[in-house]
């Protein structure tokens, strides 16, 4: 899944969102703080959704579907996905879920960025400040393709950003000025998009020469001025970049793909929380000062050995408390802890949902 699967609704109410074959499923609170509905619903209708591969395997060896999440400052979660459409082709789907426990809308056709072929990535989707979907993609010449919603309904048609040997999975993000802005991989590189005015077409405005692992990109609003990409080099260290500066080694990255992010309070201090599924199977939390690289970080693991395919995901509560999640494609099993009321970050037990 490309972007935040754990989400808190404008209710206040947590949902996750879990790719599933040729769906997408939902479960959500009950109520603030729980418990949990189950069994979980489908997302979009009864359309069936294109399952890709997984990395490594082949879409009969296990089927995924491709699936980017988005959230706007009015918290309606944006879905994005690719369906089938004639043997050998495919088109991209969008839904809306404008409250956790109300029905999503069903998924509805936004179209492919050379307008019709297979599949050409993993899309990504950022919201901007008048709630309106940004949705990109790699297209088949290995630049990026974006289509994003009219102000009063519909769609705008297909752009091309331009690029060249895009890496398949991208990193879409709003800022805290609700400016949409986009991070691709490049063999040796990084590029970056950013929209300067609404309505207008994201420009590619920096790129700057670093080794990436492919998959392990993540970014997050860190500033009203900045937001930070998250990657992984060919070291293995977890790097910082903001367009401007020079990326920065922040530690040694505690397991494959890409960490999760989320900006929180921690006695009395902003900071950036990273969490990722570490190499021993466990989850691995480092907290840092927003922005502050310098400072420092070192992970500290936490819960159960999960299985290979866990996902993470973090995000706060309606009372601002962090929330982390894990969740397992192959077994469903989903897993949740909360920062207790105590200084640093000390989490509740890690209990099943």
């Amino acid at each position: 899944m490309n972007g935040d699967w754990l989400l808190r609704g404008r209710d206040g109410r947590l949902s996750v969102y879990l790719p599933s074959g040729d769906a997408v499923l939902c479960r959500a609170e009950l109520g603030p703080g729980g418990p949990w509905e189950s069994p979980a619903r489908k997302v979009g209708g009864d359309q069936k959704l294109r399952p890709g591969a997984a990395p490594g395997r082949s879409a009969d060896d296990m089927p995924r579907t491709d699936l980017a999440l988005g959230q706007g400052p009015d918290h309606y979660a944006h879905l994005v996905s690719w369906r089938p459409t004639r043997p050998g082709e495919a088109g991209l789907v969008h839904s809306t879920h404008f409250r956790p426990r109300l029905a999503a809308l069903d998924w509805a056709p936004i179209g492919h960025p050379d307008k019709t072929g297979d599949r050409t990535g993993t899309p990504a989707v950022a919201v901007d400040a008048q709630g309106r979907a940004h949705v990109f993609v790699r297209n088949k010449g290995g630049g990026v393709s974006m289509v994003a919603q009219k102000e009063k309904g519909g769609w705008e048609p297909w752009r091309d950003l331009k690029g060249s040997d895009v890496a398949a999975d991208l990193a879409a993000v709003t800022g805290e000025s609700g400016r949409v802005e986009l991070y691709a991989a490049v063999p040796g590189g990084l590029l970056h998009w950013r929209r300067q005015d609404p309505g207008a077409q994201p420009v590619l405005e920096e790129a700057v020469e670093t080794p990436v692992r492919p998959g392990t990109l993540r970014a997050l609003a860190t500033s009203a001025d900045h937001t930070t990409l998250f990657y992984t080099d060919d070291s293995g260290d977890l790097c910082a970049w903001r367009a401007g500066g020079k990326p920065v080694a922040l530690l040694a990255s505690a397991g494959p793909g890409p960490v999760s992010a989320v900006r929180c309070e921690l006695d009395g201090h902003d900071c950036t929380l990273l969490a990722q599924r570490s190499s021993s199977g466990r989850v691995a939390f480092a907290a840092y000062p927003t922005q502050q690289e310098a400072a420092g970080a070192w992970w500290t693991e936490s819960g159960p050995q999960l299985p290979a395919d866990a996902l993470v995901s973090l995000a706060t509560d309606e009372e601002g408390r962090v929330v982390a999640a894990t969740l397992s494609p192959s077994t469903g099993q989903l897993l949740l802890t909360r920062r207790k009321d105590e200084p640093g970050l000390a989490l509740e037990a890690w209990r099943e949902k």
